[in-house]
């Protein structure tokens, strides 16, 4: 490790930051269907044949290729060097990786699930995000904590929270929760390549899910912007604004709504923290109605946060109370049909979005 360290430091006043967006350009409008799983192993196989300081760590990254295959092929690829095994110990590997991100290289950790990262976190939060500022800018922690958060299916209490909250209170640290595969190829890409500490907040049951993929997606330079929603559904009766496995149930819901005559907007938030704060409002103003959704407990929440600056920022322009959706405020039952009461579902967003409208649901 001090090897690599001592060989990428020199490399360093050699090499100029990539842009974060990428330019502009013509592509074909044909959709190809590429997996969340496959976006991200192919974001992280780009960037590092572009940047030899960025390099993996984590359990089972290398010779297993991955506990969800995220990394397959790395090792192959990269070599030992680049793609580093360790022991079951977060708090060692993720202290290892933010010293290397110190002296200029680009470590990407990899979490088995985001809740284990709460063995790591004295690392994350007082090494990693607050490095910059207690020294005066002199030093730039640019490293990414990625893996799966929030429920699966079956894990039980200990493996199923949300860390959005978590870390999006954290000044200096910032959280991206990526949807689909376009979210997942270019928020990976964007952290990667961003000065500062990310927290790249997947979710496991996104994995194999397929999304049509556009070439301008596939192109090796595409990087979308921290710190921006996406409109994934235009609307006027009401805005649902989700983050990651959210966002798809809310479109599901959308689709319900539209039926009744509702006219429903969906935001893909993709980042947490920044939070894109005049998409919402903005929509909010059109709407005149919020809806927000997320799996994490409801005390202190992103939606909660998001209330509040709807609020702060547009409370003239709101028509109705604003409904907050969230997993129930409980340790994550095991048994399958409690874990199901204790997510938000299709049904609690339409029935949510109909109250907004005044339409008659109790």
């Amino acid at each position: 490790m001090l090897g690599i360290v001592r060989q990428k430091m020199l490399e360093r006043s050699s090499k100029k930051i990539r842009p974060a967006v990428s330019m502009l350009r013509s592509y074909s409008s044909a959709a190809k269907q590429m997996t969340v799983r496959e976006a991200l192993n192919s974001a992280l196989h780009e960037e590092m044949s572009a940047d030899s300081k960025v390099f993996l760590i984590g359990e089972e990254v290398g010779e297993y290729q991955g506990a969800y295959k995220i990394t397959k092929g790395l090792l192959d690829k990269y070599g030992p060097d680049r793609v580093l095994d360790t022991p079951i110990t977060e708090a060692g590997f993720t202290g290892i990786a933010v010293g290397a991100a110190y002296y200029g290289l680009k470590p990407v950790v990899e979490f088995m699930t985001f809740n284990f990262s709460m063995q790591a976190i004295d690392h994350i939060i007082n090494s990693a995000a607050k490095s910059n500022y207690m020294s005066a800018g002199k030093i730039s922690v640019p490293i990414v904590f990625r893996g799966p958060n929030g429920a699966a299916a079956g894990v039980g209490a200990q493996h199923s929270q949300c860390y959005a909250a978590w870390y999006a209170a954290c000044p200096g640290l910032k959280v991206l929760t990526p949807y689909n595969s376009e979210d997942a190829r270019g928020l990976l890409k964007a952290a990667i390549r961003d000065p500062d500490p990310v927290v790249f907040l997947e979710n496991e049951l996104l994995y194999g899910e397929s999304f049509p993929t556009s070439d301008e997606v596939l192109d090796s330079s595409f990087c979308l912007p921290i710190g921006k929603a996406k409109i994934e559904r235009k609307g006027k009766h009401v805005t649902i604004a989700a983050y990651s496995k959210m966002v798809g149930y809310s479109l599901q819901a959308a689709e319900i709504l539209e039926k009744d005559g509702i006219d429903a907007e969906v935001i893909n938030l993709r980042s947490i923290r920044p939070l894109d704060r005049s998409t919402i409002n903005d929509s909010v103003r059109k709407t005149n109605r919020l809806v927000t959704v997320e799996e994490a407990f409801p005390q202190h929440g992103v939606g909660a946060e998001i209330c509040a600056c709807v609020v702060e920022e547009s409370f003239a322009y709101l028509d109705a109370p604003v409904e907050r959706i969230a997993g129930a405020d409980v340790p994550m039952p095991y048994a399958a049909n409690l874990e199901r009461m204790a997510l938000p579902q299709v049904g609690d967003i339409v029935r949510a979005a109909k109250r907004a409208c005044y339409r008659s649901v109790p």
